[in-house]
């Protein structure tokens, strides 16, 4: 045999020896379970935005903060950058104390490596569910889980984080609709006295939005309209 393939043979077994060692396969599964832990972290960052929106206070603040855009009837004034950096501050005020245990019990076990996985997904989940039960009607949830056929839960712990989703986001809307409808009532009175105000004068080419959005912005800052609205979503999270 050679010199070259001596070594080689060498080289073989001392490789063969490693991967044998209990050392190099300890080694070789932190090496795994590191790599799986990023793969985990990185899906979630993916999904964050859709977790943001069907699990938090943020539907129930934009649709609100978009109806108040239509009430004046500037679709685009607002823009939606503005409507949607607002709704996200708001829902980080709002979502504050959830998303600190969310952090303390799932997210820095997660990136310390302190806790498996599946124990993560389990306690993560505890959080959001007691923040969607406080604000979701049984109503909804009865009926989500009658369209599921599936037996209602004994408990709240025993309830679906899948199935307690859309019944969230259907209590979000009906709310939201709700403020909204309270809202755009102020403003539908100034058109219609604006409407027939003109046509008691007989100006019938004008636009009666032409007179009545100077009007209406007007009484929304001399009531200070914006902060009333943020005071009032605020509360109806308590």
């Amino acid at each position: 045999m050679s010199r070259a393939a001596r070594w080689i043979s060498r080289a073989m077994i001392c490789g063969l020896a490693l991967q044998a060692s209990p050392a190099f396969a300890a080694a070789q599964s932190a090496s795994t379970s590191e790599a799986v832990r990023i793969a985990v972290i990185l899906s979630l960052l993916a999904i964050v935005p859709a977790i943001l929106i069907s699990t938090t206070s943020f539907i129930r603040i934009v649709v609100v903060l978009a109806m108040v855009r239509h009430a004046f009837g500037m679709p685009q004034t607002p823009p939606n950058a503005v409507l949607t950096s607002l709704a996200l501050f708001m829902t980080a005020f709002v979502m504050g104390p959830t998303l600190s245990q969310l952090n303390q019990q799932a997210l820095q076990p997660l990136v310390t490596g302190e806790a498996e996985i599946t124990d993560v997904m389990q306690s993560g989940t505890v959080p959001l569910r007691d923040f969607m039960l406080a604000q979701t009607r049984e109503s909804d949830l009865e009926m989500v889980y009658r369209v599921s056929n599936a037996p209602l839960p004994e408990t709240p712990d025993e309830v679906e984080l899948f199935k307690l989703t859309p019944a969230f986001m259907l209590n979000e809307l009906r709310v939201a609709f709700t403020i909204g409808f309270v809202i755009l009532l102020p403003f539908l009175l100034i058109d219609l006295v604006v409407a027939s105000i003109l046509l008691s004068l007989g100006m019938m080419m004008v636009p009666p939005a032409t007179i009545s959005l100077p009007i209406k912005v007007l009484m929304f800052v001399l009531i200070d309209g914006w902060s009333l609205v943020m005071e009032g979503l605020l509360g109806s999270f308590a």
